[in-house]
C-alpha cells in the first residue's frame, strides 16, 4: 500500500497536499483499491465554500458510489477536469494525475488535525 510521507490524510481516506495556502485533495491508494475500478467522479461544488466533513462530490466505482468529504474548510477553486474523460486516473495514479480538487484554505491550522502517513497506515492496518 502506497502512503507517501509528505502528505496528510483523513479517516475518510482522502489525502491532502498543501502549498501556499492551497490544498490539493484526492483519495488514497487504499481507498481506490477498496472501491475497485472507478468509472465516474462527480464534483458539483466548484466555487463553493464548504466546511470540514461536508460532502464535496462522489466517486462511482463498478460496485458502489461513495461520498467525498472536505478534509479542510475552504473554497473549491479547481477541479481535475481530466477525470471527466479518464476517471481511471484515480486508480492508476491516485497521488498524481488522479487528484480531484483544489481548495483555498480558510484556516491553515486545521491541517494539524489531519493524520500523518504512519497514523493513516495504523488506521488501515498496513
Amino acid at each position: 500500500m502506497n502512503t507517501p510521507a509528505n502528505l496528510h490524510y483523513t479517516k475518510d481516506h482522502e489525502w491532502i497536499s498543501i502549498e501556499d495556502g492551497i490544498a490539493t485533495v484526492g483519495i488514497t491508494d487504499f481507498a481506490q483499491g477498496e472501491l475497485g475500478d472507478i468509472v465516474y467522479v462527480e464534483v458539483e461544488t466548484l466555487d463553493e465554500k464548504l466546511e470540514i466533513s461536508e460532502v464535496f462530490g462522489t466517486v462511482e466505482a463498478v460496485k458502489t458510489v461513495s461520498d467525498l468529504f472536505m478534509p479542510l474548510s475552504g473554497s473549491i477553486i479547481e477541479l481535475n477536469e481530466s477525470l471527466e474523460d479518464e476517471p481511471e486516473l484515480v486508480n492508476e495514479d491516485p497521488y498524481g494525475k488522479g487528484w480531484m480538487i483544489k481548495i483555498k484554505l480558510d484556516d491553515a491550522a486545521q491541517v494539524n488535525e489531519l493524520l500523518d502517513s504512519s497514523a493513516y497506515n495504523e488506521l488501515i492496518g498496513a
